[in-house]
């Protein structure tokens, strides 16, 4: 395992180095002048020189990318052009309160699509399986757009169960996690019936019930552990889709994350605000898919030795 664990680590590294790499070009490939853009069309001269100078966009470009380089490695993205504050310091302010939105909402959908998905495929053609098809192409087809404003109405406004936006307490992460974990409750819902359904017609399934295992052991020690590494593949990469969602929800929510950071960033025309958010957002893609590929050995170590 430690051999595999180094092999996809040294893998992992290009692609840090080339998403690095294309964080970086973002500034270079904007057509049009970006100091221009973020200043407006009513800068004067002196000024649109000045912030040039200060994101060193007056240097040459070898210069620029090995300067860009060494503060990456030293953690050291630039400071926003609005808030005069270090771009590494934003970004691990909000950046907590993303990963709290993600995991909450990732739970929500673990909960529902993993009990829910089970029966369905012990119960196969039956009118809970039947039952479960429709909540997932439902859970799958609402927007969280959509599905949030309504939820604020009901259960905020209406009903005052629960805060309407902000970030004060479990109880404000209740909405936020549901809007978000939606859809994604719904796709594993489907994936884990189906995974677990075609386990469950296996031939050493049948075998381990001759050798005396009751149906539950066989269900939980052999079948759901093989049917679970599809679904793992999923979660990780979905997992990473939640962050780059979450941007939505947190807007609707007014949920004092990294998404609704960038969206500020973006508006206000903070390039290394934008550059930092964006780059944190990749690297975390990237950490997540090499968590996931050694969840994945795990469960099956055959993929250590392919």
């Amino acid at each position: 395992m430690t051999s595999y664990s180094l092999r996809r680590l040294g893998q992992a590294l290009p692609v840090v180095f080339l998403v690095s790499t294309l964080v970086f070009s973002l500034i270079h490939l904007i057509p049009g002048d970006p100091v221009e853009m973020m200043l407006g069309d009513g800068a004067q001269p002196a000024e649109v020189e000045a912030l040039r100078e200060r994101l060193g966009l007056d240097r040459p470009m070898g210069e620029q990318y090995a300067s860009y380089m060494i503060g990456l490695v030293r953690g050291d993205l630039g400071r926003s052009l609005h808030f005069d504050r270090p771009v590494t310091e934003l970004l691990l302010e909000h950046y907590p309160a993303t990963l709290e939105l993600a995991l909450a909402a990732m739970l929500v959908a673990l909960g529902v699509s993993l009990p829910l998905g089970i029966l369905a495929a012990l119960r196969r053609d039956r009118a809970l399986d039947h039952t479960s098809r429709f909540f997932s192409l439902l859970g799958v087809s609402i927007p969280n757009f959509w599905l949030g404003p309504v939820l604020i109405l009901v259960f905020a406004i209406q009903l005052d169960l629960f805060p309407v936006s902000g970030r004060s307490g479990l109880a404000s992460l209740v909405l936020p996690a549901i809007t978000l974990g939606t859809a994604l409750a719904g796709l594993l819902t489907r994936m884990v019936r189906t995974s677990l359904a075609e386990e469950l017609d296996r031939a050493y399934l049948t075998t381990a019930r001759a050798k005396g295992l009751s149906r539950a052991r066989a269900l939980v020690r052999h079948a759901l552990k093989n049917a679970l590494v599809p679904v793992v593949t999923v979660v990780g990469l979905q997992f990473g889709a939640l962050l780059t969602g979450a941007i939505i929800t947190e807007t609707i929510f007014s949920w004092p994350g990294l998404g609704r950071l960038i969206i500020q960033a973006i508006r206000l025309r903070d390039y290394p605000l934008v550059q930092g958010g964006v780059l944190l957002i990749a690297l975390t893609y990237v950490l997540l898919n090499l968590v996931t590929d050694l969840v994945y050995a795990t469960l099956d170590p055959r993929i250590r030795y392919e």
